[in-house]
């Protein structure tokens, strides 16, 4: 689509985008909640749990979170999981840990991730942190079988933090009587909802004054029904806003209407 509504409203940059600078992620209560059970889990060597729906800014909470984890002092392993077994999810953990495994078995990569992890608790003197993203879509055997990979000197030292992060259904997941000894180690959960009407306008202003704007352009109606459309969910509020402010553009509308927000409903799913 065009860029022109760029130059009709003044922005300097590409309004609504998700590519934010962690300074300039919006400090939401629910996100500071999610950094606070962050802290607090991997103070305790523990497990924390961030779900939320599609679009609710689980992905951004995480990110201002470890933010806050200085790289000389923590080693962050993130994944983003998949459908695969429990020998896939630690294959990607031995990537990220720089370790190369062309054909070894569950057992051995156990082993040799756990070493690379003392190595850097003890030897490096770093604290290591794991965290699975989209952590909803693994097996069922993956979560029966993924605590055994915390278990330092029969379990007695928690040398391994794990954030998990996904939608709904991973709490549904981690009930299961075969999950119940990962589950166990969960000290801390926050659940990402839609945020209401005036956390909604908070939002797009945040993101008009990151763009260049000092003003709102969008007419309290059109809020509402951004805030309706989105079901307060920030990734589809980000469609709507910027998908309302071509439609304005298009008609040389200085304000975004209720309207122009209906016209950009009409492009989305």
């Amino acid at each position: 689509m065009s860029q022109t509504y760029r130059t009709f409203f003044g922005f300097m940059r590409e309004p609504f985008s998700s590519e934010l600078k962690v300074e300039e992620i919006l400090k939401t209560g629910a996100v500071l909640a999610v950094a606070d059970r962050v802290d607090y889990a991997i103070r305790l060597g523990a497990m924390a749990l961030i779900t939320g729906e599609v679009g609710s800014g689980k992905s951004t909470a995480l990110r201002f979170a470890i933010s806050r984890l200085h790289p000389s002092e923590y080693r962050l392993i993130w994944v983003t999981a998949g459908g695969g077994s429990i020998l896939e999810l630690y294959r990607q953990i031995a990537w990220e840990l720089e370790v190369e495994t062309p054909s070894y078995g569950r057992a051995s990569l156990t082993r040799i991730i756990r070493k690379c992890i003392l190595d850097l608790v003890l030897g490096k003197k770093q604290k290591v942190v794991l965290l699975i993203d989209e952590a909803s879509l693994l097996r069922l055997e993956v979560f029966s079988e993924l605590h055994t990979l915390t278990q330092f000197e029969g379990d007695s030292k928690p040398l391994l933090p794990i954030l998990l992060a996904g939608q709904n259904n991973l709490l549904d997941k981690l009930y299961w009587r075969t999950s119940l000894p990962l589950s166990s180690r969960v000290v801390a959960r926050s659940h990402l909802e839609g945020v209401n009407r005036q956390g909604m306008e908070d939002y797009l202003n945040h993101h008009l004054r990151l763009s260049g704007l000092s003003h709102s352009v969008f007419s309290e109606q059109a809020i509402t029904a951004i805030h309706q459309g989105s079901g307060g969910l920030f990734r589809k509020a980000n469609h709507l806003a910027r998908g309302a402010l071509i439609a304005a553009a298009a008609e040389k509308c200085q304000q975004v209407s209720a309207e122009h927000v209906r016209l950009a409903s009409t492009e989305l799913i």
